[in-house]
């Protein structure tokens, strides 16, 4: 809180209110107008809540004039070329990187709790066949509170913190199943043997009748992705992770709810949408047509996986991607024709002049769609894949929020545009 204020009149009821100005460490001030309706009578009217800060979050800090992205302060570049995804779950969680014995620890934790249930195992098979793996994360992971009832004591440090290595380690198993189960494959129990990425790639595409065998490089960028879709402030979907939160719910509840927002074609989905427009743009021959119908307001064509809502520059994260994304193209020497659009694609739209005018620049859905797609990771998993790494942030907003003193739950106001009171009619006179 800073010593700076703003006082608003209402000249036709002479009331007033005094909004106190809150600043953070970095980013743009606020208006305090929790006294506002107290003071004068009104509300605010934010729709989408563009201009509203819902809470006080020391996690993720983003400048999206400038193309910042910092998690607990530390660049998401040196990140990214430093760090590895359990690293930085852990500084997320903890507000600190570790030192190696802390994150022997951490690391160890939650290797030892990847694996499932036998009977949430056997949870899968009440599913349909063909049921979508994000559908079958979302309850399995709802279900989780019901196999840790022992534990969900939302008052208790230890509890809390078990809480999100649980869901943290276990993420990864319960979305494997989800996909294995989907194309009728026997669901792999976790090898505790193996690193975080490694081990999500065996559950996903070992088979009993012969061993894997996977390039380096596939573990290392899906390292990288889920080091960028670890967190990014008041999101939708952390957001919603955030008001259940307020409730009291426990933890499972919480993230299965951040899953259903994440599901969203908005929001997670948007990689997604990348691959379907690829595939209507088809060739490489026909991006040049694409790019002059994506400038035509009137052709309801436009391409997806540029620009952002919060950036307003180049997307740091996509900055990233970009390079992991050639990478892995060339070293598992992929040919697939729907690559060579999205390559022409972004060459396209790099050095266009509308594009680069509106700062349409490639964001980081457009990337992590064509890297999955390299590994071998079907579509209908990207959004699931996108929830394993946003895990660690849904975490560590979670655990923030019950350390924060004065938490409230969350209780958004509306402006009422219904019927005025009017009295019951009989049904014999209506």
């Amino acid at each position: 809180m800073s010593d700076k204020t703003v006082v608003i009149t209402d000249a036709s009821t002479n009331r007033s209110a005094t909004l106190p100005v809150v600043s953070g460490t970095m980013g743009d001030p606020a208006f305090d107008i929790g006294k506002l309706n107290k003071d004068t009578g009104y509300f605010t009217y934010d729709p989408g809540f563009m201009s509203t800060a819902a809470t006080k979050s020391a996690v993720t800090f983003i400048d999206g004039d400038q193309g910042v992205l910092l998690y607990r302060g530390y660049p998401i570049e040196q990140l990214a070329k430093q760090s590895n995804f359990l690293e930085v779950a852990y500084l997320l969680i903890n507000g600190e990187l570790p030192s190696a014995a802390q994150f022997q620890t951490f690391e160890h934790d939650v290797t030892h709790h990847t694996m499932m249930r036998e009977s949430l195992k056997n949870f899968f098979q009440g599913f349909h066949y063909d049921a979508h793996p994000m559908a079958m994360s979302m309850a399995a992971v709802g279900s989780l509170a019901a196999f840790y009832h022992d534990s969900l004591d939302i008052n208790d440090p230890a509890q809390r913190k078990l809480a999100a290595i649980r869901l943290i380690a276990k993420m990864p198993t319960i979305a494997a199943a989800a996909y294995r189960y989907s194309i009728g494959w026997p669901i792999r129990y976790p090898r505790n043997n193996l690193e975080y990425c490694t081990r999500f790639l065996h559950m996903m595409f070992e088979v009993p009748s012969e061993p894997l065998q996977l390039s380096p490089v596939a573990a290392k960028a899906l390292d990288l992705l889920f080091i960028l879709h670890a967190d990014h402030e008041q999101n939708a979907s952390t957001s919603t992770v955030r008001l259940v939160g307020s409730t009291g719910a426990n933890p499972y509840a919480c993230v299965a709810a951040g899953i259903a927002a994440l599901w969203g074609p908005a929001h997670g989905g948007a990689n997604e949408a990348v691959l379907k427009m690829l595939a209507e743009i088809g060739d490489a021959k026909n991006v040049g047509k694409a790019v002059e119908r994506a400038k035509d307001k009137n052709s309801g064509f436009r391409l997806m996986g540029f620009g952002h809502r919060v950036y307003k520059n180049f997307d740091p994260r996509a900055t990233i991607i970009r390079e992991m994304c050639h990478k892995v193209l060339a070293d598992l020497n992929v040919s697939d024709p729907m690559l060579d659009v999205a390559m022409e694609l972004e060459a396209a739209a790099l050095k266009d002049s509308y594009f680069v005018e509106r700062k349409l620049y490639p964001n980081v859905d457009f990337y992590s769609g064509i890297i999955y797609k390299a590994l071998g990771i079907p579509t209908e998993m990207f959004t699931v894949m996108f929830a394993i790494a946003r895990t660690a942030g849904w975490v560590a907003h979670w655990l923030e929020q019950h350390e924060t003193p004065d938490a409230k739950i969350g209780r958004p106001r509306q402006i009422y545009t219904g019927a005025p009171t009017r009295d019951y009619v009989d049904v014999e006179k209506r």
